[in-house]
């Protein structure tokens, strides 16, 4: 996967696959909420929270239908939190996930050592590269993409498969934590199987060449 894109070619992205395929009646503020989620990616962000970010006097209802044609272009998209009740699941805070890491790469505008010398920065790479993978992995299948979050505990991805979860947690050496939220997750819902991936557990290479679906064998 690219470290980095040019402004052209998201431009041009954003250009062909959105503005002359949809009436979107506001691009300014589709391009911001863009940028604002490449910044923000693998980070949880109320609408409500967006439109005081983005400063434009928009509504919620636009947001969500302008993060949908991102999500359409393959750029950006927002994961939804698991719950047991799906119109619950649909009204719930996004969390931002670029589907390449390179459009959160050319946003930072940071070099690669530079990145890895940022340590929050570099965690939340590390973390949106594994939601990127699960993502267009999971594309084309009955595998849903989710996070979790319960006051102070925190699942960074679940996977579903009918009735079948996986729940899944992300370690780099720049980003701390506990396993707590693994742990209260997989009482309340056992899930198939509980994964940690970088440090103590799959090794970050390996996982992203691994397919969505081989978790669920």
């Amino acid at each position: 996967m690219k470290y980095f894109l040019s402004s052209t070619e998201i431009e041009t992205t954003i250009s062909r696959d959105i503005l002359l395929m949809t009436q979107v009646n506001k691009p300014i503020l589709l391009r911001r909420l863009f940028q604002l989620g490449c910044n923000y990616s693998s980070q949880i962000l109320s609408y409500q929270k967006m439109l005081g970010q983005l400063q434009d006097v928009g509504n919620t209802t636009t947001l969500a239908n302008y993060l949908e044609l991102l999500s359409g272009a393959g750029l950006l998209t927002g994961i939804h939190k698991f719950t047991n009740q799906q119109a619950r699941t649909k009204r719930t805070s996004p969390k931002f996930q670029v589907l390449n890491t390179a459009l959160m790469s050319a946003q930072s505008g940071k070099t690669f050592e530079e990145a890895q010398k940022d340590r929050e920065f570099w965690g939340r790479l590390v973390e949106s590269s594994v939601g990127a993978h699960l993502l267009n992995s999971a594309k084309g299948t009955q595998i849903g993409v989710y996070y979790w979050r319960e006051r102070n505990e925190e699942v960074d991805f679940v996977l579903k498969k009918g009735k079948k979860l996986i729940s899944i947690e992300v370690k780099s050496g720049s980003k701390k934590g506990c396993l707590s939220g693994l742990n209260s997750f997989k009482k309340a819902f056992n899930p198939l199987r509980t994964l940690l991936v970088g440090d103590h557990g799959e090794k970050l290479e390996s996982f992203l060449q691994t397919p969505v679906e081989t978790w669920f064998l």
